[in-house]
């Protein structure tokens, strides 16, 4: 979370003009601070909407940094400037009871431009939300027959998505994939109106199909023992995050789900006939394609996909006990893997994932 880059330090003639009077104090002109900042982390808060019988919840892990204009709290120890982690905590949970919470994104933006608006000696905010994925319960989830045992003719239909009928106020904690979303909001020099970034992701999607995979006809010498494979399980944990180049008509919550579907129905394909795929590169870039093609306040995404291998069990030392070949029993090895990653970006745009 809030992982940054290092930031290369100034040029010598720049770094010399700083250190003379930074907030009004000698510094030691072979150092200066390239990049700083402070904020509280992993703040938990749970909104209940409760509009007649049907509530609506949304609890977050929020975390909140600050980027200060004045470096005095680090060269001086003077904390005249500083906002309180904690008090940054309360800010999470008094803005949640004034204005609600709609989605990550719109929480994210509320927060960051509270934090600018509110303290003028505040650069940049950098607010990042994790969501916890609860979905209402089904009527097929509480109606459990006393007469019935699991497995035997039980009514319970816990997969089904068609005509159901949603609780009111139960749900059931369903984690799928994680929804996280990092909004920096940064002050620019008047009149201009400070820039806002909105990235949002998908962490943690695992699936898994036991056909339409193959790998072949990769470079071939004398380092290679992996055989063509022409049929294969794929599986993999995806990781992925774009950047919004416009906010104000996107509909945050719906996006998250269309790229989820979207990476999904590359994946899988049709439920009867599925999809082939000859590569995971294909099957990301695809994916990608289509999250571009769909969604226009898209600007650019960057997803991740890392092997997860479930190798074939040799039972040819075995054939008194189970004669034949073996294409049932296969043994998952997570390490080593290998990771394919790519980013897609319309043509001359500027991305900051």
């Amino acid at each position: 979370m809030f992982a940054t880059p290092l930031r290369q330090p100034s040029s010598a003639s720049n770094r010399t003009a700083a250190s003379a009077s930074l907030d009004g104090q000698e510094t030691p002109f072979q150092y200066e601070i390239t990049d700083h900042g402070y904020g509280k982390d992993a703040v938990k808060v749970l909104h209940v909407s409760r509009k007649g019988p049907v509530h609506t919840i949304q609890e977050f892990e929020v975390g909140t940094h600050l980027k200060l204009y004045s470096k005095k709290d680090y060269y001086q120890g003077n904390n005249s400037d500083i906002v309180a982690t904690d008090s940054q905590k309360n800010t999470v949970y008094l803005l949640a009871k004034k204005f609600g919470i709609e989605s990550p994104e719109k929480f994210a933006l509320l927060l960051g431009q509270h934090f600018l608006n509110k303290y003028s000696h505040v650069e940049e905010a950098h607010i990042h939300v994790e969501t916890y994925p609860w979905q209402r319960v089904c009527q097929e989830e509480t109606k459990a027959s006393t007469t019935s045992v699991v497995g035997q003719g039980s009514s319970n239909n816990f997969s089904s998505i068609d005509n159901r009928s949603l609780h009111n106020h139960a749900f059931i904690f369903t984690p799928t994939a994680l929804h996280y979303c990092d909004v920096v909001i940064r002050r620019q020099a008047p009149p201009a109106d400070p820039k806002q970034t909105v990235i949002t992701g998908i962490k943690g999607l695992r699936v898994l199909k036991t056909t339409q995979s193959s790998f072949v006809n990769f470079v071939n010498d004398e380092f290679r023992s992996l055989p063509d494979q022409y049929d294969r399980i794929f599986s993999t944990v995806v990781d992925c995050s774009w950047e919004y180049s416009d906010t104000d008509t996107v509909n945050f919550s719906r996006a998250w789900q269309q790229v989820k579907n979207i990476i999904l129905r590359n994946f899988a394909g049709d439920p009867q006939v599925g999809v082939s795929s000859p590569s995971v590169q294909h099957t990301l870039y695809l994916s990608e394609k289509q999250v571009l093609d769909v969604i226009p306040q898209v600007s650019v995404i960057s997803m991740t996909m890392p092997n997860k291998h479930y190798f074939n069990f040799d039972t040819k030392p075995f054939q008194q006990i189970v004669p034949g070949d073996n294409n049932e029993v296969f043994i998952p090895v997570d390490k080593p893997h290998g990771t394919i990653y790519a980013q897609l970006a319309r043509k001359n745009l500027n991305s900051h994932l």
